[in-house]
């Protein structure tokens, strides 16, 4: 919210026909942006968009003059709306501009559906960001409440749908069975059975709404006929499944009855819906919400306990778990516990590890390349190069070998690969003290290093091409040595970062200067492949 007059972008659009917002922009120009507007008018009456200069009189540089007129025929309307925010984003990109600012017109005299103009607003948007990388912002006057919610609304809507694109999932044989791991809404999973934690009141409430009001009159009466009855089966109503389990399950302060409760909770809906003859079932991500709970605690008991199901009983069932979209950290957790090994079934034994990997029987993560060898040479002699200038002499280079963590990079390499059409993997740079490389090598590079090598460009962890600068995030250890990660990084689509971006924007993957600095949010975009251990002779 705030003025368009007073906006810090490259670029602000303004409709003429909207008296009230022409007038205040001409008036803050003092005289000259309007006359410079009747001019270039006057000497080409039918130019569609006319740009001018503000000359210092506004913080943006230039503005675009687009016609606009609204429409009461609905089709008209978006059409209109589409070209408004079409053509200027057009001519932002072919002029070099990154930054550009729009009014929400339509919504003010003219009277059109607020709802229906931000949706347009933000569809069309977020389809042309998928084409020019640019800055986009909607200024809404303060005062105006009502369409700063429409507009937030559209957003948030189009973040989770994004969210859920971003993160396709992982799937897991287990035995006869089949684990998967996905984001999304539980309320649109076509499965047999829903599953839902009964003293969950936010999941319950989202169910009982999306399956409509006779499902939460049957529950009702089903929960005062039998108010003990740990299980309660409604009809699916308006969801796309065929039956709502309603689980009796509230968590626990001592983590032995935690995990007993949840391995309760599990057990009672696999054989209850055994019993129903069903073979797919949807569970959510119960106790990693408003609980409080330990999500690793909680997430390993439940994968553990499902895989437990599917091999002991040797069931050939389908069994989903679904993450709210906002619960990044969940469904990492899930990922990495899906991906862990049981007994009679590995499934990162499945994975293809590069050639150059050696096997070890003891999970150790860290091995010496040689130096005779092409391996060693394509790490060095690109490192080295770079940093020729600045006296360094590489005492070591270590392949990192963290198979879990490999699995989940190659699970988001196919998503990326199959999302983008093509491959937008680059080896990059990660310099950081001594401590940090050996949290890393255990544990990927996780959010908890979000920031540490600035913000600039987003909260996230950063990147770079260029050595030198990577260099300036290291420390010397006792002996004099640094460490840097050759990283191989999953870039996807880039847009220009800032400090306030604790996720990419929507349509993005990654934030970057633009330059040689790239920024990632999620855990396994990375993978640190190699670690290189040097001094510098001048400290």
């Amino acid at each position: 919210m705030g003025d368009l007059t007073t906006e810090q972008s490259d670029i602000i659009v303004v409709c003429p026909s909207s008296r009230h917002l022409f007038d205040t922009v001409c008036q803050a120009g003092e005289g000259l942006i309007d006359a410079a507007y009747a001019d270039a008018l006057e000497e080409n009456p039918q130019a569609y968009i006319i740009d001018i200069e503000t000359d210092g009189q506004l913080p943006s540089d230039v503005i675009y003059f687009i016609p606009w007129k609204p429409h009461s025929d609905e089709n008209l309307l978006r059409k209109s709306l589409q070209k408004f925010i079409s053509i200027a984003m057009e001519k932002a990109a072919y002029d070099g501009y990154r930054r550009i600012a729009f009014p929400a017109i339509g919504c003010g005299e003219y009277g059109c559906s607020v709802n229906l103009v931000a949706q347009i607003f933000i569809e069309e948007i977020h389809r042309l960001l998928t084409t020019y990388s640019i800055s986009v912002s909607i200024v809404i006057e303060p005062s105006k409440k009502a369409i700063y919610h429409a507009f937030q609304a559209q957003i948030d809507r189009l973040y989770i749908t994004q969210q859920e694109l971003n993160y396709s999932g992982i799937s897991s044989d287990i035995g006869k069975g089949k684990l998967e791991i996905k984001m999304g809404d539980i309320t649109r999973e076509k499965v047999d059975v829903i599953i839902v934690s009964s003293s969950s009141i936010n999941l319950k409430s989202a169910i009982m709404e999306a399956a409509g009001d006779d499902i939460q009159s049957f529950y009702d009466d089903e929960l005062n006929y039998n108010q003990c009855s740990l299980l309660i089966p409604t009809p699916p109503g308006d969801l796309p499944c065929e039956t709502i389990f309603f689980i009796k399950w509230k968590p626990n302060d001592d983590e032995a009855i935690l995990q007993q409760s949840i391995v309760d909770f599990v057990s009672n809906a696999i054989q209850n819906m055994i019993s129903y003859g069903f073979n797919s079932i949807a569970f959510p991500a119960i106790g990693c919400g408003d609980y409080g709970c330990s999500v690793v605690l909680v997430v390993k008991t439940l994968i553990k306990e499902v895989k437990n199901q599917l091999l002991k009983r040797k069931l050939p069932l389908k069994v989903i778990f679904v993450v709210q979209p906002d619960s990044v950290n969940v469904y990492d957790e899930f990922c990495k516990q899906a991906l862990k090994s049981s007994e009679g079934v590995d499934t990162i034994a499945l994975c293809q590890f590069p050639d150059t990997w050696i096997h070890s029987a003891n999970d150790r993560k860290r091995f010496p390349v040689s130096p005779n060898t092409d391996e060693y040479m394509s790490v060095f002699q690109d490192f080295y190069q770079e940093m020729s200038n600045m006296d360094i002499c590489v005492i070591k280079i270590e392949r990192i070998q963290n198979e879990r963590w490999y699995a989940q990079y190659l699970a988001h390499c196919q998503e990326f690969q199959k999302r983008m059409k093509r491959n937008t993997e680059k080896r990059l740079y990660h310099g950081c003290p001594e401590k940090a490389a050996n949290l890393i090598i255990e544990d990927c590079f996780n959010r908890s290093f979000a920031g540490v090598n600035g913000t600039v460009y987003g909260v996230g962890v950063y990147f770079s091409s260029k050595p030198s600068y990577s260099h300036t995030y290291t420390r010397p250890n006792a002996d004099g040595e640094r460490c840097m990660f050759v990283s191989r990084v999953l870039i996807g689509k880039s847009t220009l970062g800032n400090s306030s971006m604790k996720t990419p924007p929507l349509g993005f993957d990654t934030t970057t200067d633009n330059k040689h600095i790239f920024v990632t949010y999620h855990d396994a975009q990375a993978y640190a492949e190699y670690l290189i251990t040097y001094i510098r002779d001048r400290q």
